[in-house]
């Protein structure tokens, strides 16, 4: 029995964990870092291997989960820099708006954000997503639309405001 479920397990492993590190590496933008969240969300797994019943997506909302874990790091991190040498400058420069697309979806509330990242991010199609987030498909396309026009309009404000 150990040995089928180990073998279950290595065979997930090879078979999800490039495609899974190489979505990681597109939203958190460093290979190191890509691996990480891509390992993390496998430990997890293995820690709850008998009770969960979609691996795939249990692996994507984790890892969707950690990118935004790091992404709210590094936005604090940004922050704390920007007052440390906003204090010790004589004159502050004033902060330009960063259109990056990355950003603008970290940026949505969580509600938008997880079907933003399973849909295009991951190519999982809308039913996948519904079965994932536990929300009907017409909530899902209702949400992805939503989460779209933010973006846009976002966007456009952004590159607007860009000297």
């Amino acid at each position: 029995m150990k040995q089928s479920r180990e073998k279950a397990a290595s065979e997930l492993f090879a078979a999800l964990y490039p495609r899974l590190a190489g979505w990681c590496r597109r939203l958190v933008d460093d290979d190191g870092t890509a691996h990480e969240i891509a390992s993390e969300a496998f430990t997890r797994l293995w820690a709850r291997w008998t009770s969960v019943e979609e691996p795939r997506g249990f692996l994507y909302v984790t890892a969707a989960n950690l990118v935004r874990d790091h992404w709210r790091k590094l936005e604090r991190e940004r922050r704390a820099l920007h007052r440390v040498t906003s204090e010790a400058a004589v004159r502050p420069h004033p902060e330009q708006a960063d259109p990056s697309v990355r950003l603008l979806v970290q940026s949505l509330p969580e509600r938008l954000r997880v079907p933003i990242l399973l849909h295009y991010y991951a190519d999982m199609p809308i039913r996948e997503v519904s079965a994932l987030t536990g929300r009907k498909e017409g909530t899902v396309k209702a949400d992805l639309h939503a989460a779209r026009e933010l973006l846009r309009v976002h966007l456009r404000r952004s590159l607007d405001h860009t000297p």
